[in-house]
């Protein structure tokens, strides 16, 4: 791995800290304002499952000072399946018109520019495993 190579990657596990903060953010204000019913069950497990995606970002990231590739794949993995859980429970609180369109979309567009970072890392993992 060369040294542009090593920086790039960095940088992507990077921003994705920044990024998955916000979008963290975005949905916790947008919960606390959906019924009181379902803020304590789709929203509590919307809540759990952003807390393990960012878990795991942390855990990559601090995985990028030891260079091994397996470990990141299995993170990765891991991440873009708490992502599609967060899209699945995005689309039924949209459904059940918990949230309006506006704040899907905005939800769903924040959860797709994890989801380009977390593939671009995926392919780049797989290719240099």
């Amino acid at each position: 791995m060369n040294k542009n190579e090593k920086n790039s990657k960095e940088n992507n596990i990077l921003s994705l800290i920044p990024k998955a903060e916000k979008y963290i953010q975005y949905i916790i204000e947008m919960i606390i304002k959906i019924p009181r019913t379902e803020k304590f069950s789709i929203g509590t497990e919307t809540k759990v499952s952003m807390y393990k995606m960012v878990n795991n970002v942390l855990h990559l990231y601090k995985l990028n000072k030891s260079y091994n590739g397996k470990q990141e794949l299995e993170l990765l993995n891991n991440i873009d399946a708490e992502l599609n859980c967060q899209r699945i429970f995005l689309r039924i609180m949209w459904r059940q018109y918990w949230i309006d369109t506006k704040k899907f979309e905005v939800a769903m567009s924040k959860i797709y520019e994890i989801g380009k970072i977390v593939g671009g890392l995926s392919k780049y993992y797989a290719k240099n495993n």
